[in-house]
């Protein structure tokens, strides 16, 4: 095959869409080293004073009242993809991105964000973009927004998002059920003594991790964190506190005089390593963290998930027995005491997340866009 060019879009709204397209770009760079690789955030191709209002509006959205976030998604999560309001989002940055792309003249284009999927989606079905578009879905259920004909192909977390997608009226052999893409690191086998060397913590002793995401951290995590301390049956703790410093410093008095040892780690690029050395994640549920701790077979306890796609999400890791919801803090403080307690519930999750995923999802998804690549070539 000749030297790939590659394009891929993804949306600084939540980690979730940028982490899939690097995890995409990783995977291409290990079947295709010479392929030549742009990433664009689509909130580039809006002005900067919509795009910081936009980022602003979800963020305050989701951190503070995340039940109108549910009823904004519900409510348009059947409308139809030839409706106006979806029309007029078909038009967003249509010019600048059809500027770019003949510039750039990509193989193919692969998009991790809805809005700007369905805007090349709808080129590609006037036949404007002659250059094939790659969907892949980041959740694990569908938003009528994801809908579009003119995608041709998708890549899906579940045989559930593939068979909303068909009823949507989505061809069958446009639709390729991969799991969504995470880093190839989560597949690795990693050294967990060499780790829990690293952290100062000891193997043997139940290893609980918190995270709380890009947005709606744990609003309850100094609570959680006395939870874990405090508990009478020896457990070690390990709390993500990304780029929130307040959160941070807030648990500097807990960490040095609990009971029960914690580590509190702010950014961190190890996701992987942490996940593979515990036992039980505490966690949001947007579909990358979900996708990744299915992957690394760590049972999850979903805290709060945000009405829309977060709450489905977490339908699914119940669904198939991985991990389980806990609503309100008196019900995650009952569900840890358990799980502490009867530590063979946790290992029941743990052996259905064995089966939850296809496995090697990055590499998966990008063999079917290197098949269809060879087959638009050979067209």
């Amino acid at each position: 095959m000749k030297q790939l060019k590659v394009l891929v879009f993804s949306a600084s709204f939540g980690n979730g869409h940028l982490r899939a397209a690097e995890a995409v770009i990783e995977g291409i760079r290990i079947q295709e080293p010479s392929a030549t690789i742009t990433h664009l955030d689509f909130g580039d191709f809006l002005s900067k004073p919509i795009n910081s209002m936009i980022k602003s509006v979800y963020g305050e959205i989701i951190n503070h009242i995340p039940k109108l976030w549910g009823r904004f998604y519900y409510r348009t999560s059947m409308v139809q993809p030839r409706s106006i309001s979806q029309q007029f989002l078909n038009k967003l940055g249509r010019n600048d991105f059809l500027k770019y792309i003949k510039t750039f003249k990509p193989d193919f284009i692969v998009c991790t964000y809805p809005t700007v999927s369905s805007v090349l989606a709808q080129l590609r079905y006037e036949k404007i973009l002659q250059i094939p578009v790659v969907t892949i879905i980041t959740d694990y259920t569908v938003h009528s927004h994801w809908v579009h004909p003119g995608v041709d192909r998708y890549i899906v977390a579940c045989g559930e998002v593939k068979n909303s997608l068909q009823a949507w009226g989505i061809k069958a052999e446009c639709i390729h059920v991969t799991g969504i893409p995470v880093s190839p690191k989560f597949e690795e086998t990693v050294n967990r003594e060499l780790i829990f060397s690293k952290l100062g913590l000891k193997s043997g002793i139940p290893t609980f991790l918190v995270m709380g995401g890009s947005y709606g951290i744990l609003k309850s995590a100094n609570r959680i964190c006395r939870k874990l301390v405090d508990s009478k049956v020896p457990v070690q703790a390990i709390i993500v506190c990304g780029k929130n410093e307040k959160l941070y410093e807030s648990l500097k008095e807990l960490s040095a005089q609990g009971c029960n040892p914690l580590v509190r780690l702010k950014y961190v690029h190890n996701v992987e390593e942490l996940m593979a050395v515990s036992d039980l994640i505490i966690t949001k549920a947007g579909g990358l963290t979900v996708s990744e701790a299915l992957t690394k077979r760590l049972p999850l306890l979903i805290f709060k998930p945000i009405p829309g796609q977060e709450e489905e999400n977490a339908h699914f890791v119940q669904k198939i027995g991985a991990g389980i919801v806990a609503q309100t803090e008196q019900e995650l403080g009952q569900l840890i005491n358990y799980f502490l307690t009867y530590p063979e519930e946790v290992q029941k999750m743990r052996d259905k997340t064995a089966t939850a995923l296809p496995g090697h999802s990055t590499k998966c998804a990008v063999d079917e866009m290197l098949r269809l690549v060879k087959k638009e070539m050979l067209a």
